[in-house]
Formats: C-alpha cells, structure tokens, sequence
C-alpha cells in the first residue's frame, strides 16, 4: 500500500491556469491500488484520492508546464494545469506580461522542487484532491503549498491553491494507519469555523474587524495597511467577496490536533479616487496592461486571493498561514 505524507527529494517544478467548465462529476468507477486495478464506485466508497506515483507526475506535469508558461508569457501552454484562484491570478500575470513583453519573458528563471510531501486524503466522491507541501528554489525557506485537484478520471490534476507558508508553520496532518490522510467537510462542527464559512467571515472580519482571528500579517496587519492606503488627496475603497463555488471551494485536511488546515479564495475591489484637482498616482506596467478605460480621477482594481488557514477544533482563533493575491482586471476613469 502506499503511504502518504511521504517525501520526494527529486528536484520538482511549478504552477499553471485556466478551465473553461467542468465535466460531470459521475464518474463511476475509480482505480487506487498500488499494486493491482481494484474497480470501485468512486462517489460511495472512501478511497485515497489518488496515489503518490500520480501525485509526483501531477507535479512535474504542472511545473513544466508552469515554466514554459512563465518563459513564452503564453497563457495556453499551462491553461489545462491549473483551475479556481490559481488560473484567475496566473492568468493574468501572464496576460500582463505578454502585453508588455511579447517576444517572452527574458528574465525567465525556472522554478524548481525538492523535499516534497504529499498529502493525500481518504475520501468518497468528487473532487478528488491532495496536497504538495516543497520547498522550492524561489520564495526562501517558505515551503509551497500547492492543491491539486480534479472532477474526474478523464480530467487531469489541476492546481486549485497555491500558498507560502513559514516551514514550522506546516502543521502534522491526521492519517490512518497506512498513511492516509482524512478530508474535512465543509460544513463540519467540530471545528472554530466550518470550513465552508471561512471565507464569508473572513472578509467579515476585513470589512469590521471581530474575534474570529488571531493577530497577523494577513488579519489585523492587512487591516492596518489598508487603512494607510487613504492619505489626503486620495481614498481607496475595498469591498471583498468570497469565492466558495466549484473549483473556488474551501478544501480542508484534518491535522493530528483535531484542528484543520483550510484553503479558501476570495476576490476584493481596491477603488482609488484622487481629490479633484489632481490624479491618481503613476500605476506599473502590470498594472497598466490590465486596465481598461483611462485612468483620471479613479481606478479600481480587482483581486484574487487565496489563503491557508488553521482552524482549531472547538474554540479558538483561526490563524491565516499564508496569502497569494494577483490583480485580475482594472477599470480607470
């Protein structure tokens, strides 16, 4: 049988985009065993959702894929690698890069892997999912977290999530005693938030503040830099949503406390607006190649951003780990 939360130190690369829709999620048969082809009913029977041999593949598929993207700034060469929050935030990166670069991106520099964990829970039905927790040759010693994941066997895996985490800050996960790991559903009790919740309370808690979350840079500080984005002459509005449907739902693995790790999206408006008489500040390149209309006394900007969280069993405060955000579009006026 093979185990998960096992570690591949084979040099790995990274990252991807986009899928148009989904395909039905009535697949009925899936095939797990390491050592044989054992035909299930894959929506009723709890099975690893995938095996650690797939897994490794998933990611140097994603990688490469990833780094041919990044070097050519050509969306299409990773837009079947990557869905949900990931696809908004490196499909746009790329759309920006091609407009201001078009022959390719000349400080390309390929993203590598090694240390690798996977993750890979027990679990009934679709999608099936896991987790590679890397360290990679970019970002420090932070590890990468990246959630792969798929609505059927004819699908590839995609990746959904992607985070950096401080290395200590990677909890031990509940597995089983042949290493698998266990799927938490979004509306579980046993938890300070069910993770299907998380999202809308946390951009409660940007909007109002509250005593979901503990302290920190993705909590309380985000809250204090945002409120010194309005200086005079110019205020800066935000409105957040979250993102909790199809390939944007929470995913949550059980850790070894009874608590979980969540990874959840959300989408938020920046709106600048300059006094009149004057303009709203000079914008990058990126910036500029994502905007539509001219920019004159406002610009609003719209994100994506996807978190990872513990959740505490019972009671307590949920700690965001880590945070990627990508502006997606902007509109001057």
């Amino acid at each position: 049988m093979t185990h998960l939360t096992t570690r591949d130190r084979g040099p790995r690369r990274l990252r991807g985009r986009d899928r148009n829709a989904l395909l039905a999620v009535s697949l009925t048969a899936l095939s797990l065993t390491a050592s044989g082809c054992v035909v299930v009913h894959g929506e009723r029977e709890v099975l690893p959702t995938t095996t650690r041999a797939e897994a490794a593949k998933a990611l140097r598929q994603f990688t490469d894929a990833y780094n041919k993207a990044d070097k050519a700034y050509d969306g299409s060469l990773d837009a079947d690698r990557t869905t949900g929050a990931l696809a908004d935030i490196d499909s746009a990166r790329l759309k920006a890069g091609h407009i201001n670069s078009p022959g390719g991106n000349s400080g390309h520099s390929a993203l590598e892997f090694d240390d690798v964990t996977y993750t890979i829970p027990k679990k009934a039905g679709w999608p099936r999912w896991f987790v590679a927790d890397a360290h990679g040759n970019k970002g420090g010693d932070d590890r990468w977290l990246l959630v792969f994941t798929r609505d059927s066997l004819s699908e590839p895996f995609q990746v959904a999530y992607l985070t950096l985490v401080a290395p200590g800050d990677v909890p031990k996960f509940r597995t089983d005693k042949d290493g698998w790991a266990e799927a938490v559903p979004a509306n579980s009790t046993r938890l300070a938030v069910p993770p299907g919740e998380l999202g809308r309370d946390y951009v409660t808690y940007l909007k109002s503040g509250g005593p979901v979350f503990a302290a920190g840079a993705h909590t309380s500080g985000w809250r204090a830099d945002r409120r010194k984005s309005t200086k005079p002459g110019l205020a800066t509005q935000y409105i957040d949503e979250p993102l909790t449907d199809g390939d944007y739902a929470p995913l949550a693995l059980r850790t070894a406390d009874g608590g979980a790790l969540v990874f959840f999206a959300t989408r938020y408006y920046a709106k600048q607006t300059a006094a009149a008489g004057t303009s709203v500040p000079a914008q990058n390149q990126d910036v500029k190649a994502l905007t539509k209309g001219e920019i004159k006394q406002s610009l609003t900007m719209q994100f994506v951003s996807n978190q990872v969280a513990l959740d505490p069993a019972g009671t307590g405060k949920v700690s965001v780990l880590g945070r990627i955000q990508g502006l997606t579009s902007a509109q001057g006026s």
